[in-house]
């Protein structure tokens, strides 16, 4: 795991159950009396479909439904399956190629990584369209899933029809798109478009490595393009390029009808506007993204380092330098990633840094790391260094490999892409079992002289807890107008514009896939760890309260997560749930339209 206008949110939330709730229950009443909305089916029950009637839909797609197990299911020494899937538990692109396995094994007390009964291993726009008509005619629990990265669990679900889309994975590059209908509207724009199945390295493997230009996705090389723009979508280098949903030009979805539509600012507008940022698995299966590119700036580079303060007063004023620093030097859109503050007084510095040589970035820090040494109260535990490569490189595995092969971890199956590399720092989040999970956007009014002191003090207090990281690529205060204006086009929350960083506070344990042979996670002391990430998270927002949260880091049990994700946006997506989806048939947790239903998406609701 290293890896929203406040007032208006407040004032809009005491109406929220007003605004929603009962347009989806006067949806629920009416359908109900037709007889076409009802609670979900599961196996054995009357309605389940019949084996003929899955055979059809297998005939529908081509040979390519399937019936889904765990390879934990039933691990025995001599199950080849098992075998295979222990030696790969740490490579997140077999966990990928696993129609029955997720990117994160479960959640202490909020769910556990279960496959779906079914899956459609989609290979076109039209398999996607039989699977979500075969779900809608059957009352099925629907799941979509294309890269796995949910947090949350909601790329999984026991006694669904998964739509896997891993294996519409092409990318295609334009020099000059136009959206559809947007012809003399519209300037044409160097695009890539990109299938539902990709992930982010396929994308920066074809725009960034093999062509020379940049397109803003996720920091993550195995998070899928689809499930990244759908939530909002942040990179290393979002303070200069935005939110990668702010960059989507035109989208293909298919709908809850089972009509296919291409969605741009010109045809079904608020779909396109809701699909950018209003979470994914909740209106529609996006089947194609085209999103623009940009000129690729001259160089990528990066700042490490580690110091450890003798002291609680040094690392109180440790804190306080480095947050004066970053607004005097690094607020601005040559800079992103991280500075995380461990719980023993130790500052970790991991930011990136794009358009700067070697000489200008260690100039830029060299003011705070001169102040550093000349106090015998720090030492580095990993002395501070500046590296820099030529932006074409960055994606570019055979670079690292020749260059810097302890940066990345490799796809290590035979035959497997030779661009299908890790950045070694993710690898704790293959399979991760999470104890705890907390984010908050900080306004960038808490870097203001007269307001950096109380900063400091809740960063000093959430750490006597637990350990704390500013992701300042993920808060786009002080991005360009240019970004912020794409952004703001985006059913984001606000707030992420008027932060200055995401602040996540968060703990794992090791892969713990049910029916995994070996050690159990020690649930007493993850539920722990959860209560200390809590009290860290409630010391932090003592400088921030109300702070909004990121819908695709966030916690499983966050309260009004409405507001939280969404803020002021949630009723235009609530709106756009109504007219797209009135049925209900796309149900993620605490996604958009999810209040009519149990947590687990199988029944309905009675009206309150």
């Amino acid at each position: 795991m290293r890896r929203r206008d406040l007032l208006k949110a407040a004032l809009t939330l005491p109406v929220l159950p007003w605004l929603v709730a009962p347009t989806f229950t006067a949806a629920t009443q009416a359908a109900g009396r037709l007889g076409v909305l009802r609670s979900r089916v599961r196996p054995g029950q009357p309605g389940w479909p019949t084996v003929a009637q899955w055979d059809q839909l297998k005939k529908t797609v081509g040979g390519r439904l399937q019936a889904l197990r765990s390879p934990f299911e039933a691990c025995t020494p001599n199950d080849p399956a098992c075998q295979q899937a222990l030696a790969q538990i740490n490579n997140p692109y077999y966990l990928g190629d696993e129609a029955a396995l997720t990117q994160t094994s479960g959640w202490v007390d909020a769910w556990t990584s279960r496959p779906s009964a079914y899956a459609v291993a989609a290979e076109s726009t039209g398999d996607v369209v039989a699977a979500v008509n075969f779900a809608r005619d059957h009352h099925l629990r629907l799941v979509v899933k294309g890269g796995g990265h949910s947090y949350q669990g909601t790329s999984d679900a026991p006694d669904s029809l998964l739509i896997w889309t891993r294996h519409m994975n092409r990318v295609d590059l334009h020099d000059a798109f136009v959206p559809q209908a947007c012809e003399g509207i519209q300037e044409p724009l160097p695009a890539v478009t990109v299938q539902a199945g990709a992930m982010w390295i396929d994308a920066y493997d074809a725009v960034t490595t093999r062509t020379g230009r940049y397109v803003q996705g996720g920091g993550c090389n195995t998070v899928g393009v689809a499930g990244l723009v759908q939530s909002g979508g942040f990179g290393s280098f979002s303070k200069n390029f935005g939110s990668a949903s702010g960059g989507l030009l035109e989208a293909e979805v298919v709908t809850a009808d089972g009509k296919v539509r291409v969605v741009n600012a010109k045809q079904d507008p608020e779909l396109f506007w809701a699909i950018k940022g209003g979470g994914g698995g909740s209106l529609g299966v996006v089947t194609r993204l085209t999103l623009r590119t940009h000129a690729l700036p001259d160089t990528f580079g990066a700042v490490f380092g580690e110091i450890q303060a003798d002291s609680d007063e040094a690392y109180r004023a440790l804190m306080a330098q480095v947050i004066g620093f970053y607004r005097d030097a690094l607020f601005n859109p040559h800079w992103g990633e991280q500075l995380v503050f461990h719980r023993d007084n130790t500052l970790r510095l991991s930011m990136v840094f794009q358009g700067l040589s070697q000489q200008q970035a260690e100039q830029t820090w060299a003011p705070f790391l001169d102040w550093v040494r000349a106090r015998k109260a720090y030492r580095f535990k990993d002395e501070a260094r500046v590296i820099v490569l030529p932006a074409r490189h960055f994606w570019d595995a055979e670079f690292f490999r020749a260059h810097a092969p302890s940066l990345i971890v490799s796809d290590d199956r035979p035959g497997a892409p030779r661009d299908h590399v890790l950045w070694a720092g993710d690898q704790g989040q293959v399979g991760q079992f999470i104890h705890g999970y907390r984010s908050a956007w900080l306004p960038q009014s808490l870097l203001r002289a007269d307001r950096q002191g109380a900063l400091v003090d809740a960063l000093f207090a959430a750490t006597r807890h637990w350990g704390t990281s500013l992701h300042f690529n993920k808060g786009l205060a002080g991005a360009p107008a240019d970004a912020l204006e794409r952004s703001r086009d985006t059913a984001m929350n606000p707030a992420s514009l008027d932060a200055f960083a995401l602040a996540i506070i968060a703990g794992e344990g090791d892969p713990a896939f049910p029916g995994m042979p070996g050690a159990k996670p020690d649930l007493a002391e993850a539920r722990a760890e959860a209560a200390r990430i809590d009290q860290s998270m409630d010391a932090l927002l003592q400088a921030a309260p109300g702070a909004g949260s990121y819908v695709s880091e966030s916690n499983y049990f966050e309260r009004d997560w409405q507001t939280s994700f969404w803020g002021t946006n949630y009723p235009r997506l609530a709106a756009a749930k109504q007219r797209y989806d009135p049925e209900g048939l796309f149900f993620v947790r605490h996604g958009v339209g999810s209040e009519g239903w149990s947590d687990d998406g199988f029944t309905r609701l009675p009206r309150t």
